[in-house]
């Protein structure tokens, strides 16, 4: 087994008992640095990505049989400092990889689920999760097609930024939801056609006196209200792509655990609404989706190194509580995502000063 000098510890983050608080639940504890098994590589984490999931597998509804103490986190950027007996991966080599448990600051990742990656860009770190929901998701369930009126909600987040952009460079046309007049802008300059700020504009007004016809295909992560206006305007044969309810991931009750707790309060009569209108509803979980990962990871790295696609990160530069830079600012990275502030995907840089 190749490897470079490593420590004989490191710091990672637990789930001490199970909640949607992240800050409650979870501490920063030493462990020991786990050794690459024949076939894995050990990755010295860089950069870890922050998503709206984060407190539900906090909270246990990821997997309800998981217990505590473990290791939250979806997804890491990092060098390869060492290699297992059968793996051919190079020291030094930086690779992007989704895994539960990226919250550490060394992590141990099967070879074949790893992506290779020019440099220590986040910007491809955006790509494993995100970039990788929005993409694999509107190919398989938006079904796009040139002047397709497309609705995408929490459209200035991590994921948001490519659906708008992806829609756009399949020649539709992209309304974006978002919170402030300053994302307003923001949305405009990654090509959108329709930004509403929902503190301003009811979006179920924007799409009922705008959009006649109803919308085509919806990109939808919020819940409630956002899907009630989606649902109320979709059009004759509309794709509706679920990808998440964020509005309700931290109000729900700490003591439940699965998914199937985390109901939607919409108070639209689905079934109906649906059948008026032969519209379909699709659930996207980004773990089912692993076989076409390769492709479109490729796909997605192709247009960014091109220009054609635009990649937005937040790092916390200027919040109160960032930069997010070292383990123990995740916690405040996910407290950031859920004030609805950040533009892009909020990352969290780990550097020599915050390892052991």
């Amino acid at each position: 087994m190749a490897s470079r000098k490593i420590p004989a510890s490191m710091r990672q983050i637990i789930v001490k008992k199970l909640g949607t608080n992240f800050r409650e639940v979870t501490e920063i504890v030493e462990a020991r640095i786990p050794s690459p098994g024949p076939k894995q590589i050990l990755v010295k984490n860089k950069f870890l990505g922050i998503n709206a999931s984060d407190i539900n597998y906090a909270a246990g509804r990821y997997d309800p049989t998981k217990k505590p103490p473990f290791t939250p986190g979806f997804e890491g950027l990092g060098e390869v400092v060492s290699v297992g007996s059968d793996a051919k991966s190079k020291l030094g080599q930086t690779v992007v990889y989704s895994k539960f448990g990226a919250f550490q600051e060394y992590i141990a990742v099967d070879e074949s689920t790893v992506m290779p990656v020019p440099s220590c860009d986040p910007a491809f770190l955006t790509f494993m999760v995100s970039g990788l929901t929005a993409s694999i998701a509107l190919e398989k369930l938006g079904r796009l097609s040139p002047g397709n009126v497309v609705l995408v909600t929490a459209a200035a987040g991590g994921t948001g930024q490519f659906a708008v952009q992806l829609a756009k460079s399949a020649g539709c046309h992209v309304i974006g939801t978002c919170s402030n007049e300053d994302k307003v802008a923001f949305l405009k300059s990654i090509g959108c056609d329709r930004a509403v700020n929902y503190n301003k504009e009811s979006l179920n007004d924007v799409l009922s006196k705008e959009y006649r016809k109803g919308v085509d295909v919806v990109y939808e992560s919020v819940g409630n209200e956002m899907l009630d206006a989606a649902l109320k305007n979709i059009a004759l044969f509309g794709r509706i792509i679920v990808i998440g309810s964020i509005s309700n991931y931290a109000t729900e009750s700490e003591s439940e655990q699965s998914l199937n707790s985390m109901g939607d309060k919409s108070k639209m009569n689905i079934p109906v609404t649906l059948l008026q209108k032969s519209a379909s509803m699709n659930g996207f979980f980004f773990s089912h989706y692993r076989a076409d990962i390769k492709n479109h990871l490729l796909s997605l790295t192709k247009q960014y190194k091109s220009g054609s696609l635009k990649v937005f990160t937040d790092k916390g530069v200027g919040v109160p509580t960032g930069p997010f830079v070292g383990l123990e600012k995740v916690v405040d990275a996910i407290e950031y995502m859920y004030s609805r502030k950040n533009v892009g995907k909020i990352v969290v840089e780990l550097t020599e000063r915050s390892s052991l």
